[in-house]
């Protein structure tokens, strides 16, 4: 097995001062080794890494890692800034910065050592030693375990000056067996950590928890679903533990062996850098006797509509857009199924087959009116579903299943009283708040039992039905009024504007939160569709095709200016774009951020305001080229669409064009200057 780090593989005095500089700088170190097969395909999954969760820790590291096709073997570079490199991290940049590569089929030994080194990055001698090495070939000793990082660190600075270079002397942490031996059961905690990689950040979060654990007398067990190896925790071991800690930025595997345990569920960051909170936190809503439903399938409370971590610790901004975004994905297959129900009525029996009587009283087999009805009819019945859904899951994802009936009660009081979408958001925020206050209070033991199930449903539908009822409902159905007429009523520039801003959100992050965001407002005027709200459909499902149309095209007329990779994305992404996939676009602007990202935002924001300039309606929550027959304006909706894409393939195009063309000239001037010095020195 070829060694993972050698004397090449280390720059200590890396002059690099972007996160992209470094991981370009060590990575061409690696295409020198004959470790990575392609330099710009390579940095483009680094970057699509990264674009995923900042690679930045605490106490000056930086970590830039994936997996790639473009990798021959496992290898780690490793460089050393005096001048430091902002990788994300809380507490500042960082002055060592490893960078990890792992084949896309990477063996497990390999692995197996890359999660060593990640725990080891966790202990304070090392990193200190890391600082202090003069010779790379020590240094890259040092790093694959086999040089003591004691003696470096006395040999290179003695012992007063080691201390410092590990940030000051660090409290020891006591082993478990020199712990006083009271007699008494330790608080006991099962965890779980994993990351996307499943490489670096899954392994220092397990030995964080674990080292906080021994620190504070608890016992912690951690599971890591990493790419070394997943093994299950012992069930005994789970059926024992007190608490939980998922500290993870994927799916945890197998949830429902957690359930029934008080849950903190945060990013796996949050493992790494503040254990001893997270620890505190768990043994507090164990005392509380909080208790956290897990769905078998992996569905947890507070998995956020793209399957994201949990939202505990984060700032209250992620948190609520946590939790919105949990009701919306609830909601989605109801608007999809009604309202495509609804738009197929339409198309079959013309606007009016509203006004049909109940198919359950009048119904002719051999009439296509009756068949329009029935779809128009099966329709509306999922979307009187929509608003109770919506608050229901809003405030399951805040406070979990105790808080769904007073969800679901709330929603539907705010279609009672005319207060709709905006009504069910309120709800679900109000039910999940009250729920989360109730469980706060202590209670007896004999008590917990039946408080998820009787005690917090009643108490909480009672206080969420007054405040909707009495309190908030009215204000908030003159506010849903005033919206539909601001709809409604827009025409001219005014729609145009709202065109530009709905589609330059809907471009901006390709299925991110704020594109969630713009689809969200969309599908509430369908609750109840006017004119106005119908535009904002059809502009909203016009400019999230865009992204990977663009990118398609591009890929298609300019193929020097895209990896092979990138070339084989593109034709991809012509199925993405055609059928209102925004995200077939991600790849392009993880790769190039600064050029591709301002670039389809430009083009669904002209996409946007022709929509709207045109009068473009659309009564499905769904765009791609399915929904042509059912739009208003069809031919005016395409082209729309067409100039959008046109516009944001000229902009990347021209963009990467112009870099490439700066990079070309930069390589020239530099080796006109070099053959002047050689000419100088002969």
């Amino acid at each position: 097995m070829s060694e993972l780090i050698t004397a090449e593989l280390v720059d200590l005095d890396l002059s690099a001062a972007t996160k992209d500089a470094a991981a370009r700088s060590l990575a061409e170190r690696m295409v020198a080794a004959h470790r990575v097969t392609d330099l710009d395909g390579f940095l483009a999954d680094v970057a699509a890494r990264e674009a995923q969760m900042p690679t930045g820790l605490d106490g000056g590291i930086g970590i830039p890692h994936c997996r790639s096709e473009h990798v021959s073997a496992p290898t780690l570079a490793f460089g050393r800034s005096a001048r430091g490199i902002d990788f994300g991290a809380a507490d500042g940049p960082a002055d060592l910065v490893f960078l990890i590569a792992a084949p896309a089929g990477a063996d497990e030994d390999h692995l197996t050592i890359l999660s060593g080194l990640a725990r080891r990055l966790m202990d304070p001698e090392f990193t200190a030693a890391l600082r202090a090495g003069d010779d790379p070939g020590t240094v890259a000793a040092l790093i694959r375990g086999e040089e003591p990082a004691e003696e470096l660190v006395r040999e290179a600075s003695g012992p007063s000056r080691a201390a410092a270079a590990a940030g000051g002397p660090a409290a020891p942490i006591p082993a478990a067996e020199d712990t006083e031996d009271t007699g008494a059961t330790p608080f006991r905690i099962v965890a779980v950590t994993s990351c996307p990689t499943g490489i670096a950040h899954t392994y220092m979060a397990a030995e964080s928890l674990t080292a906080a654990g021994r620190a504070e007398g608890v016992e912690v067990t951690v599971e890591t679903q990493g790419s070394a190896g997943f093994s299950k925790l012992d069930p005994a071991v789970i059926a024992q533990a007190d608490a939980v800690i998922w500290a993870h930025d994927v799916e945890v595997r197998e949830k429902g062996r957690f359930r029934g345990k008080p849950l903190v569920d945060v990013g796996v960051k949050a493992g790494i850098n503040r254990p001893a909170e997270l620890i505190a936190e768990a043994r507090r809503k164990a005392e509380r006797g909080e208790v956290a439903a897990v769905a078998p399938g992996g569905d947890g409370p507070e998995a956020g509509a793209d399957g994201g971590s949990g939202a505990d610790g984060a700032h209250f901004g992620v948190r609520l857009r946590t939790y919105l975004m949990s009701g919306v994905s609830y909601m989605v297959p109801f608007v999809a199924a009604g309202g495509l129900l609804i738009a197929l009525s339409f198309a079959i029996g013309g606007y009016e087959i509203v006004d049909a009587k109940s198919v359950a009283d009048h119904f002719v087999w051999g009439q296509a009116d009756s068949w329009a009805a029935l779809l128009n009819q099966i329709g509306s019945a999922a979307f009187g579903f929509l608003v109770p859904v919506l608050a229901g899951y809003i405030a399951y994802g805040m406070a979990d299943r105790p808080a769904l009936v007073p969800g679901f009660v709330g929603g539907a009081i705010a279609l009672t009283v005319d207060a709709g979408f905006l009504g069910g958001l309120v709800a679900g925020l109000l039910a999940g708040a009250v729920v989360m206050a109730i469980q706060r209070v202590p209670v007896h033991a004999t008590l917990r039992g039946i408080m998820p199930v009787l005690v917090i449903p009643l108490i909480a539908s009672a206080v969420v039905g007054f405040l909707m009822f009495i309190v908030v409902g009215k204000p908030i159905a003159t506010l849903q009024s005033a919206l539909t007429d601001w709809l409604n009523g827009l025409s001219g520039s005014n729609a145009v504007i709202l065109g530009v801003v709905l589609g330059l959100m809907m471009c901006f992050d390709m299925g991110g939160p704020l594109n969630k965001v713009a689809y969200a407002f969309a599908v509430g005027g369908l609750a109840d569709p006017t004119d106005g709200s119908l535009k904002v459909m059809a502009a909203v499902m016009a400019a999230g095709m865009v992204p990977p149309l663009a990118m398609a095209l591009a890929t298609t007329v300019r193929k020097k200016l895209f990896t092979k990779t990138e070339r084989e994305n593109g034709r991809a992404a012509w199925v993405l774009g055609a059928s209102f996939i925004t995200e077939g676009a991600i790849p392009f602007a993880a790769a190039d951020p600064l050029r591709v990202i301002p670039s389809v935002m430009a083009g669904g924001a002209v996409t946007g305001a022709l929509s709207m300039a045109f009068g473009c309606t659309l009564r499905a929550p769904h765009g791609g080229v399915f929904v042509v027959p059912l739009i208003g304006a069809p031919f005016l909706y395409l082209l729309a669409i067409a100039a959008g894409t046109l516009v944001a393939t000229a902009l990347v195009v021209l963009l990467k064009g112009a870099r490439r063309t700066v990079a070309a000239e930069s390589g020239e001037a530099e080796a006109t200057d070099a053959g002047s010095r050689v000419g100088v020195t002969a």
